[in-house]
């Protein structure tokens, strides 16, 4: 599947399991769960996906892509 490369804003590829993305053009080579904070961290649009990978977000704030 074709997807936005969080580095150079080009095309990358995520894998048929979601096990990696990758992009030519700039080398990119990550797992999708390192591709998913980029993204997150990069446009805070994405941010609630974080929320995706935790049981429960009550009673915590919005943090930073370090503290995840």
């Amino acid at each position: 599947m074709k997807i936005k490369c969080p580095k150079c804003d080009g095309i990358a590829l995520l894998a048929d399991d979601f096990s990696f993305v990758k992009c030519e053009p700039c080398a990119l080579d990550m797992t999708y769960g390192e591709y998913v904070k980029i993204i997150a961290y990069k446009d805070h649009t994405y941010s609630d996906i974080l929320g995706d990978y935790t049981n429960s977000t009550e009673g915590t704030k919005a943090g930073t892509l370090d503290d995840w």
